[in-house]
């Protein structure tokens, strides 16, 4: 993707450079480029696991605190 900026009439390249910048963060490249920087590692299987265990103990434990609350 190309980000093309213009020179305007009559204007200063102070004004220039801004107008480039505030594209460049709209366009949401920086933020593109910085999730690459760093390549994430995939979880293992036996993390999933751990994980979605730990999921449905924490499901059952709310659904637990809730039958014990004082109904409103």
């Amino acid at each position: 993707m190309t980000l093309v900026v213009k020179r305007k009439e009559k204007e200063n390249p102070q004004n220039l450079v801004h107008r480039f910048t505030k594209t460049v963060r709209q366009s949401g490249v920086l933020l593109e480029l910085r999730g690459r920087q760093f390549q994430k590692r995939a979880k293992s299987t036996l993390a999933k696991k751990r994980s979605a265990l730990r999921r449905e103990t924490l499901k059952i434990e709310k659904r637990k605190q809730e039958k014990l609350e004082k109904p409103k």
